[in-house]
């Protein structure tokens, strides 16, 4: 049966700041939701001191949670050899980071999708890179997970590959027993794509997944879908909310994931608009998993 984690979507700035938030308030605010685990990301102010890892580790465990992924956000789309050769090894470096803290995932992503950057180019670049990071990965016992991602909160530009054509081409030039996707419903709307097509495209490549919902503000689907993707910023026509009360049908979603015996992490990124949210989004996942996975 697969187990539910948390990313600190609401409290991801704060957490990258040494002014702002430390990870034991957010393990403390984490630990009534009655989870399996903790999504960590790579750019938290603490993880930078690597002295601090175990004791992160060890603050997480105590509230009987474990660390199940790494969120990190390579850009493997640069143009420059020596700049991907540094994103490279930052990404082997969060690697060895999600081993030490206990994760057997570490996300990556294709990179920035800059003006200049062709189809064919940007793909080659890219699996260079992630064919790269493969090695340290299964020394590490560690899997990369490739998100059909939308925008890292940090980026100027949109995901390369974030336009499922491109996602699934991406996906299927990679192969390897430490390499899977983590499918995130969500983001294929932000693309302009249906979730469940993309789901059905890479279900078999799937091994983890980002839970969050989304609902149109104003228009229709096939509006949003009209909409050139890749503007900066979040697309305007579409909120965060409550899981379950948004666009992703859940129960198709768990169905195409249990028909190929899915049962690894479901990792929720939501709460964006205070801890209720995310109470009420735990809830809702985990009467969904009990339904799906014990039918």
């Amino acid at each position: 049966m697969p187990r539910l984690a948390a990313f600190p979507k609401a409290f991801i700035r704060d957490l990258c700041t040494p002014q702002g938030m430390t990870l034991q308030a957010w393990v403390d605010l984490a630990a009534p939701l009655r989870l399996d685990g903790l999504e960590f990301y790579s750019g938290f102010w603490e993880l930078a001191d690597r002295s601090r890892w175990a004791g992160l580790r060890r603050s997480v465990e105590s509230a009987g949670m474990t660390i199940p992924m790494l969120c990190c956000s390579p850009d493997f789309s640069l143009p420059e050899g020596e700049a991907r050769q540094r994103e490279i090894a930052r990404e082997q470096d969060w690697i060895r980071m999600a081993a030490e803290l206990g994760a057997r995932y570490c996300r990556v992503l294709s990179g920035q999708r800059r003006p200049e950057l062709t189809r064919q180019q940007g793909l080659d670049l890219v699996v260079g890179c992630i064919e790269a990071c493969l090695p340290v990965a299964e020394s590490c016992g560690v899997t990369l997970i490739l998100e059909n991602h939308y925008k890292d909160d940090f980026w100027s530009y949109p995901e390369f590959a974030q336009k499922m054509d491109v996602f699934c081409e991406l996906v299927d030039r990679l192969h390897h027993p430490y390499f899977g996707v983590n499918y995130d419903p969500s983001n294929a709307f932000l693309a302009g794509d249906d979730p469940l097509e993309l789901l059905r495209r890479v279900k078999h490549r799937v091994v983890t997944m980002h839970a969050s919902d989304r609902t149109l503000i104003s228009g229709t689907l096939e509006d949003l879908r009209r909409e050139e993707g890749g503007v900066e910023g979040y697309v305007k026509r579409l909120r965060h909310g409550t899981i379950g009360r948004g666009l992703n049908d859940y129960d198709a979603i768990f169905r195409e994931l249990r028909s190929v015996g899915f049962d690894s992490w479901i990792s929720i990124e939501d709460g964006v608009e205070g801890m209720d949210q995310l109470v009420e989004s735990a809830r809702f996942l985990r009467e969904k998993i009990a339904q799906h996975w014990r039918a």
